[in-house]
């Protein structure tokens, strides 16, 4: 097999990462990528390669973007810190303060900061009609009328499909903005991050396919509606493969519909990782980052059938699935397409990794395990060959 083009810059005290990166092409099935590192506010790994297209005559561009699933619940996440580090929510008020009819069916009790930490136990939506997930007002309403599956803050299980629109209706209410056009307008415009929920005509062209895996096994349990994952997937759209719909990509789907970049979400993490501060533009104060970078709760998730480790918004370092480098304090996001990316504040170092082939299993899959570890350090986990 002819090797894949490499394009962009590698810093050589990162050379691993460019190794394994052509090594995920070469070994591991990769068909389009791109990976990111930030050091000290700084750009260090810039690297992408492959094609957009499984017959591979589509070079993967320089601004090639690509559906990140659900590293946009970090995303929420973060526009829900910014607007309680300026006062305006309050990190332990009810969510019901910001948006009355959400008290409803035994609700009132649900704190903001028990939606952030996947505690709030809103996790299936089963008022909602099939394809409501494209219907803002639709899916907000059946959450309304959603009785919550636990007592709200004692327990967590990964918010696969709520989140985004329960923190998403929170910023609206306080704001009067969607939270896409929040995150555009303070987040990613003012950092020239190209990742964004909700895209325009010009950013759609750019967009690559994610081409399915049958190995993922996500989406695997997400079809089996006698699961959990499966209930809280009763409100997808009845299309089949839904990840490459003109829907997802036009609309605000805020738990899993963000595309973008590498590089944007090493920029994003970056600013993280500089206690919100990169390049001289300040998103967050020192003591709204460490809030929330704050470990949760660490189980094996009933949702994901893998051991998850949550903060406010943010997954924690998983060494055997979701390895984020040799620090246990590292937090970021995945998404089941296999984007990855993650922060280490005590290295001041951001990673970030996206591609158009869906990740495999356990967790992260081997080709983002591969690059976070190379990345981070860490021990390898046993399966990642």
């Amino acid at each position: 097999m002819a090797s894949t083009p490499i394009n962009g810059i590698c810093d050589p005290q990162f050379a691993t990462v460019r190794e394994e990166f052509e090594r995920n092409f070469r070994e591991r099935g990769e068909v389009g990528a791109a990976v990111c590192v930030y050091q000290d506010g700084k750009k260090v790994v810039d690297l992408w390669g492959g094609h957009k297209d499984l017959a591979r005559s589509v070079p993967w561009a320089e601004d090639t973007i690509v559906i990140m699933n659900s590293v946009a619940k970090s995303m929420c996440a973060l526009c829900t810190h910014i607007l309680i580090d300026r006062g305006l929510i309050d990190f332990d008020a009810p969510v019901a303060r910001y948006w009355p009819e959400f008290a409803a069916a035994g609700k009132e009790s649900v704190l903001v900061r028990h939606v952030l930490s996947h505690t709030c136990g809103v996790i299936y939506c089963d008022h909602a009609p099939p394809g409501s997930w494209f219907d803002w007002n639709t899916h907000i309403r059946a959450i309304e009328q959603q009785e919550p599956a636990w007592e709200p803050g004692t327990k967590g299980a990964y918010n696969s499909i709520n989140i985004g629109y329960i923190l998403g209706e929170i910023v609206r209410r306080v704001t009067g903005k969607t939270v896409g056009t929040f995150l555009r307008e303070e987040v990613t415009g003012k950092l020239g991050a190209d990742y964004n929920i909700g895209l325009k005509p010009d950013e759609i062209a750019r967009v690559s396919d994610m081409h399915q895996n049958p190995k993922n096994g996500f989406f695997k349990i997400a079809g089996d509606d006698t699961t959990p994952l499966g209930r809280a997937f009763r409100s997808a759209p009845k299309i089949g493969y839904f990840q490459n719909c003109r829907e997802i990509r036009e609309l605000e789907v805020a738990s899993f519909g963000g595309h973008g970049s590498a590089r944007a979400m090493a920029r994003i993490y970056g600013m993280l990782a500089g206690d919100g501060e990169i390049g001289g533009v300040r998103l967050l104060s020192p003591a709204a980052v460490e809030r929330a970078a704050q470990l949760v709760w660490e189980d094996d998730c009933i949702m994901t059938q893998r051991r998850i480790r949550m903060g406010y918004g943010f997954m924690h370092n998983e060494p055997n699935t979701v390895p984020m480098g040799a620090n246990m304090k590292a937090f970021g996001h995945t998404g089941t397409g296999g984007a990855f990316a993650w922060c280490d504040r005590e290295r001041k170092l951001s990673f970030a990794y996206c591609t158009n082939f869906q990740r495999e299993g356990p967790g992260i899959g081997p080709r983002g395990a591969a690059l976070g570890v190379a990345a981070g350090g860490g021990q390898r986990p046993e399966w990642l060959k």
